[in-house]
């Protein structure tokens, strides 16, 4: 580990995602948070879509979505999930595998309310992942329940968050003539001593 240094450097993964976004938002044009988030369903054939990232916690990645969409589904039967950030701005990435639990109380909430209105009111129109007859459908499903929860609907029951706890971290940076530099934290459980190798590009 003598050599992680530079924007590898610290003994904290979290802190050091953290500083990586943050150098993210001042480059990146769109979206410096997305990331590609990947399931498995019961057949394991693997699914893949880009989400937003909303914190970087001390311990684990939090995103919010629908419970009734395919990922939820099948986050919900596996308690498991992967995840990609890729920045090409900076050229890095982090990649992400570990346990997932739903994060649906008082961080919710607070990151529902923080959402512009038609945001919240369009949560409660979509039913997320199921077949749509036209876009005049779904309008006409917003207009319903603007009239049905007014000015601050509160959080329904089928929408929250979800809190990936890292078993596996690699932080990925270019190199010249595509040597790159490439640091994988591992533990064995959640809460355990984390063990960090240098790979080979």
């Amino acid at each position: 580990m003598s050599d992680r240094t530079g924007i590898f450097a610290g003994d904290d993964p979290f802190a050091i995602a953290r500083s990586w976004l943050a150098e993210a938002e001042d480059t990146e044009t769109n979206d410096p948070n997305a990331i590609a988030l990947s399931t498995v369903d019961t057949n394991g054939m693997p699914n893949v879509r880009m989400v937003l990232l909303k914190d970087i916690e001390d311990d684990g990645f939090v995103f919010f979505t629908n419970y009734g969409s395919v990922k939820a589904s099948e986050i919900d039967a596996t308690g498991r999930a992967a995840f990609v950030l890729h920045w090409k701005s900076l050229r890095r990435q982090i990649r992400v595998r570990g346990i997932v639990r739903r994060e649906d109380g008082e961080k919710a909430d607070t990151y529902y309310r923080s959402r512009s209105l038609k945001s919240r009111l369009g949560a409660w129109a979509s039913r997320q992942s199921q077949p749509l007859s036209s876009r005049t459908a779904l309008m006409a499903e917003v207009a319903k329940v603007t009239a049905q929860q007014g000015t601050d609907p509160a959080r329904p029951e089928f929408w929250g968050g979800y809190h990936i706890a890292p078993l596996e971290i690699e932080f990925w940076a270019d190199g010249a003539f595509r040597l790159h530099d490439r640091f994988r934290w591992t533990r064995d459980e959640v809460g355990t001593e984390w063990h960090v190798v240098r790979l080979n590009p």
